[in-house]
């Protein structure tokens, strides 16, 4: 798996929009985006240019796709990241 290096969270939050996610509040540089597709959940991006890896993997990926049943493989073909 092969984890994107050059992510800006302003493209990130643009293709979690395509999952149902919708940008609820930003508290500083984090904004916080709600889905209700599947049940409720919560995702925090920390809106910073590019996003550090780990915090994108462990951060927002793996807790989406934990979310959406899906692998963080088929997670990123599907964001087109």
């Amino acid at each position: 798996m092969r984890i994107p290096r050059d992510v800006n969270a302003s493209d990130l939050i643009r293709a979690l929009r395509g999952l149902g996610y919708d940008s609820v509040r930003q508290d500083g540089s984090h904004v916080r985006l709600t889905s209700a597709v599947g049940g409720t959940h919560h995702v925090t991006v920390p809106n910073h240019r590019p996003l550090k890896t780990g915090t994108l993997l462990g951060g927002v990926l793996k807790p989406v796709a934990a979310h959406h049943g899906l692998t963080v493989e088929a997670l990123l073909a599907k964001l087109d990241l």
